[in-house]
């Protein structure tokens, strides 16, 4: 009974190690059980080496190579057939009918063992193949949105600066001129300042980690056209003359489109504040039809210098932003020079999806 426990626990004790070392725990377990075999120990000790030797095959399927899998499965076939031998030379299959299908179904069994250690190998493969998939598209999720954070940056921080630009250009003639003038433009400078940074903190906290602030903190909405008038009035305040209309129920449009219009806005009077003069007039147009948003920006210049406006419709990060929102609504821009002098920028945008 000692010897039995003994020989069972060595011969169970290496397949612990089975997932690092497939090969050496069937190479181990194998000595083991022929070991066993040829000294005639007892008999419930040498179906314990049995089990382990069917465990050891299998995890080399599992854990091991083809090649290791090819090595160990055909080390238990030529162990298979000289059990088989063996038994045939002493009598002990004498009583079986047909002793060929008993080796035959032997081999089959050791075979479906093996082959079913390669199968799990390959569903793990599979397994870990599509995690890494999942993975990679979390990641390129990760990154279109950081894009698109960019982009909103972007907006934010070239139309707060420009206008914040224009109105210190005023505020620093009129403090000697008109005080209080001058100190309520300084207090939009410091009003547009502190919007850009709780858009900022806003936007950046979209790419942070989110376990840093809790799941029901409330976020800012993003701009809509109602947002449009006080947009407006930020950029009268740096000096330009400017008229807004609209024609439609811009409310009816999807939040998405509105930020889009919102964005196209903004990006082309940040434009003409950067290139064009203070005393230059900008005239805004949103029209909503039935399946299109059509936007119109125009300023009459003149240029703020003569170098500083060498716009084309092919350059600046700002007409780039502006074709890439139009373009998810498969829209069109147009912009270019106008016959005033200035600067025009033409948007046409789909309010419906099109149809496949």
């Amino acid at each position: 009974m000692a010897e039995e426990l003994v020989l069972s626990v060595a011969v169970a004790v290496p397949l612990l190690w089975r997932e690092r070392r497939p090969m050496l725990v069937f190479a181990l377990v194998t000595a083991i059980a022929v070991l066993m075999a040829s000294t005639g120990f007892l008999h419930d000790a040498s179906a314990s080496a049995d089990v382990a030797r069917i465990v050891a095959l299998f995890n080399v399927g599992r854990f091991g190579t083809p090649r290791q899998l090819l090595i160990a499965l055909a080390i238990s076939l030529m162990q298979l057939v000289a059990w088989a031998a063996t038994l045939w030379s002493d009598g002990q299959l004498e009583y079986a009918r047909r002793p060929e299908m008993l080796l035959l179904l032997g081999v089959v069994t050791v075979t479906a063992i093996a082959g079913l250690g390669l199968a799990s190998r390959l569903v793990n493969v599979v397994i870990a193949a599509l995690q890494k998939d999942k993975n990679q598209q979390a990641r390129l999720a990760v990154a279109q949105e950081r894009a698109r954070v960019s982009r909103e940056m972007h907006d934010i921080l070239g139309h707060t600066l420009a206008v914040m630009v224009g109105l210190a250009d005023g505020a620093a003639g009129l403090t000697e001129t008109k005080p209080q003038r001058g100190a309520e433009t300084l207090r939009i400078i410091a009003d547009s300042g502190r919007g850009a940074l709780a858009e900022l903190r806003r936007l950046l906290a979209v790419i942070g980690d989110d376990n840093d602030r809790p799941h029901d903190a409330p976020l800012t909405p993003q701009p809509g056209l109602a947002d449009l008038d006080p947009l407006v009035e930020r950029v009268r305040a740096a000096g330009p003359s400017l008229t807004l209309s609209t024609d439609g129920d811009l409310t009816s449009l999807a939040p998405g489109l509105q930020l889009a219009v919102y964005r196209i806005v903004q990006e082309a009077l940040t434009n003409t504040l950067k290139y064009a003069a203070t005393d230059t007039s900008i005239s805004v147009r949103v029209a909503v039809l039935s399946e299109t948003v059509h936007i119109d920006v125009e300023d009459t210049g003149p240029l703020r210098t003569p170098r500083s406006r060498g716009r084309s419709a092919d350059s600046g990060r700002g007409l780039v932003g502006i074709r890439e929102r139009a373009a998810i609504y498969q829209g069109q821009v147009t912009a270019g020079f106008n016959r005033e002098g200035g600067w025009s920028v033409h948007a046409r945008l789909l309010t419906t999806p099109p149809s496949l």
